[in-house]
């Protein structure tokens, strides 16, 4: 099973919004489609950025979105239902399937999953998929009902309180272990940046909320 460092983990999310900055492990490939970002690196990791603010999360996340020139809309009310029969947020559960499409067609299986914010919604979606490590920062709520599913401890969600983010949808769940870290200072509507969650992860470290690596479960 895939380890990864946390500090790591945290310096590629925020990295990912422009993958040019991405110097190792290097990008492999890309995602070409036009409303989803993903990147592969070396040794199959699986890199998701999302939303870096909540102001482009309720700017994106919150409105009808077109994925397979279907209207979709991120609400409390839209469920779809996975492969495995799990229900999921409808407009999540979109996003990772034009992820797992990709791969698909690229034959690549991840060993590990990493997103931010929209990415991490889909981490927790796809890590359960594969049966592989992730690690999500500012995760929202994938999953539609609670209890036990194959694979769902697979995946370390790392939120801030002061995030407002991680408690949407309010009638959804996540999927994995949350540390739902208090910053101090808070940072209110920037607390969403991943450069902003970067800053916690030592802090967390110190105080014993959270590992130096993840290998899932």
């Amino acid at each position: 099973m895939a380890r990864f460092s946390l500090e790591d983990a945290a310096k590629l999310a925020e990295a990912s919004y422009n993958s040019i900055n991405i110097i190792s492990p290097r990008v492999t490939r890309s995602c070409p489609h036009n409303d989803v970002q993903a990147h592969i690196l070396e040794g199959n990791t699986l890199l998701l950025p999302g939303s870096n603010s909540v102001r482009d999360y309720l700017k994106f996340n919150l409105r009808p979105l077109l994925l397979g020139h279907k209207q979709l809309r991120l609400s409390d009310d839209d469920v779809g239902r996975g492969t495995s029969g799990t229900l999921w947020h409808q407009g999540f559960l979109a996003y990772a399937a034009v992820v797992a499409d990709w791969l698909i067609k690229e034959r690549i299986t991840p060993t590990f999953i990493i997103g931010h914010s929209l990415g991490a919604a889909a981490t927790q979606i796809l890590a359960k998929t594969y049966g592989v490590p992730g690690i999500g920062f500012a995760a929202p709520r994938p999953r539609h009902s609670r209890g036990p599913i194959k694979n769902g401890k697979m995946c370390l969600l790392i939120n801030r309180q002061d995030d407002i983010v991680p408690n949407l949808p309010g009638t959804f769940h996540h999927v994995g272990k949350v540390s739902a870290l208090l910053p101090n200072p808070r940072r209110r509507f920037l607390a969403h940046k991943m450069t902003h969650y970067r800053e916690i992860v030592e802090a967390g470290q110190i105080a014993g909320s959270l590992p130096s690596h993840w290998s899932g479960g």
